[in-house]
């Protein structure tokens, strides 16, 4: 009867020191972190909007508009409805100063929101201003803003906050 492949790991784990085998293990989770993690911990860049101890958000690099937005919470969790309630009421009180100064920064009637969650195994929420429903609309192709639009639309929305 073969052996179970993670009995064998944990077998040869043990050759290892334990710097050694801490070096590994954090190697290995961090090969299986998510974009937005890899965001959050400084380790991509990105043009942050807000931060605190749950929750994280910056502007999407391949917007709908300028100003796109998204939140994140920080622990990483696959889909949006898997978060507590508690979680959920609370990204969505982080999310509301966002949302407002979207709407003062930005030439739209409100701030759309929309969860997909397809592309990112990691739930966020799309703050996108919008004039109609269209503007929300995903199939559509996606903007490519310079670095300069980028920092502006951030520029916009921190300074309404």
């Amino acid at each position: 009867m073969p052996v179970p492949v993670g009995w064998r790991f944990k077998r040869k784990m043990e050759y290892f020191s334990t710097k050694a085998r801490q070096q590994l293990r954090a190697f290995l989770n961090k090969r299986n972190m998510t974009l937005f993690t890899r965001i959050i911990n400084g380790e991509l860049p990105s043009y942050k909007i807000a931060e605190n101890d749950k929750f994280f958000a910056f502007l999407d690099i391949m917007p709908l508009r300028p100003g796109h937005t998204l939140v994140i919470p920080k622990p990483e969790v696959d889909k949006f409805f898997d978060m507590d309630d508690e979680y959920l009421a609370e990204l969505l009180v982080f999310a509301k100063p966002i949302a407002k100064a979207i709407e003062k920064a930005f030439d739209c009637n409100r701030c759309g929101l929309s969860v997909i969650g397809i592309e990112v195994p990691h739930a966020h929420l799309h703050l996108i201003p919008i004039n109609t429903a269209n503007d929300l609309n995903f199939t559509q192709p996606k903007l490519k803003l310079t670095e300069e639009e980028m920092k502006e639309a951030q520029t916009k929305i921190l300074v309404n906050m």
